[in-house]
């Protein structure tokens, strides 16, 4: 489910943040990064601490007005992003002080379309957090949309070992509040070998 058309965007701000992550840009970098992660769309080669220091500087720069201003400009980064450095932009906007004050339930479907979209474990590592704070800030309205049983159980079958790593994180994660359920699941669940190890990685 796509959220929306990103009509309320900061297009100064993308500008600044795109010529910003341009100018650390080490070319050296971006092959092996490339490689690494096993993408398709290409790195400039920003680390990640650079990526997220020069997007909250920015960012503080111009402020976030309402939330839909948040989202629109986050939605329209990410959609538009020809590097990957420049997703990982759009997600860090989520974090500023100016973003944390805005967030709310309404936060919740784009976070969705960028796990969708992104649907791979260095996106979804970061934008889980994201969704971490909204359960916890709005447990009524966000839990119904959390539905971590039939998330695992669509994927439980593929071989990719990223999806695999990502599955036992998930359980392991959720142990830590949870943690006879996470038992319980690995128990009647056909896991593989690594989503098991790592679900029950700190379990006695």
């Amino acid at each position: 489910m796509v959220y929306r058309s990103a009509v309320a965007a900061d297009v100064e701000l993308i500008g600044a943040v795109r010529a910003a992550l341009r100018e650390a840009a080490q070319p050296e970098l971006a092959r092996p990064m490339q490689a690494y992660m096993k993408s398709a769309t290409p790195f400039l080669g920003v680390r990640v601490p650079m990526m997220r220091a020069l997007t909250r500087a920015e960012a503080k720069l111009r402020p976030f007005a309402t939330s839909a201003d948040l989202i629109d400009t986050v939605l329209r980064l990410w959609r538009e992003a020809g590097y990957r450095e420049e997703r990982y932009a759009a997600i860090a906007l989520l974090d500023t002080p100016a973003a944390r004050r805005l967030r709310d339930p309404a936060v919740l479907q784009a976070l969705r379309e960028l796990i969708v979209t992104g649907a791979w474990w260095d996106y979804v590592d970061e934008l889980a957090h994201r969704v971490g704070d909204l359960l916890l800030s709005w447990p009524a309205e966000v839990r119904p949309a959390l539905l971590l049983t039939i998330a695992i159980e669509s994927a439980i079958d593929d071989r990719d070992f990223f999806l695999r790593k990502a599955i036992g994180w998930a359980l392991r994660d959720y142990a830590r509040t949870n943690p006879a359920w996470v038992r319980s699941f690995a128990e009647t669940h056909e896991l593989s070998p690594l989503s098991r190890r790592e679900a029950l990685k700190h379990l006695p």
